[in-house]
């Protein structure tokens, strides 16, 4: 965390804002009310030409909302995600680019080593977000 110079509290905003400048890409979040959390994906990155993209499920709770977006970030962060061993099969999702198809496909195991560090990530993102003095950021307008 330190290479994103967060300090110990920071907003959600800032957190995106980090992330930003630490890949020098552009980063738009999305809520996708077809995706649906019990189906065992809650959020994933997108990468795309010009912008990167996490696109989240909907929850009733902003906090359960942020925690997904912030995992993905952490995988972002971590430098998550570009294994090339991880198998992608073009019949299952031919519309969705192959690294991505590794992406979504490597995180099936909630147990790797890759997910538990992302979530401790997420972790330690959120509870500087929750010391943070200004905790009403853009995150209640991105979230509603």
């Amino acid at each position: 965390m330190s290479e994103l110079d967060l300090g110990d509290a920071f907003t959600f905003d800032e957190v995106v804002d980090a992330v930003q400048r630490y890949t020098d890409r552009p980063l738009r979040i999305v809520e996708l009310t077809e995706l649906n959390e019990s189906g065992g994906v809650c959020a994933v990155l997108l990468v795309g030409e010009a912008e990167d993209v996490v696109v989240h499920a909907r929850s009733e709770s902003l906090l359960h909302r942020q925690q997904f977006v912030l995992h993905e970030l952490a995988h972002v962060i971590l430098d998550h995600g570009d294994d090339p061993h991880v198998a992608s099969q073009d019949v299952l999702l031919p519309d969705i680019p192959p690294m991505t198809r590794r992406r979504i496909l490597a995180r099936q195991d909630l147990e790797s080593d890759d997910e538990v560090a992302a979530e401790v990530l997420a972790d330690h993102l959120a509870a500087g977000i929750r010391r943070s003095a200004s905790y009403e950021s853009k995150f209640m307008e991105i979230f509603g």
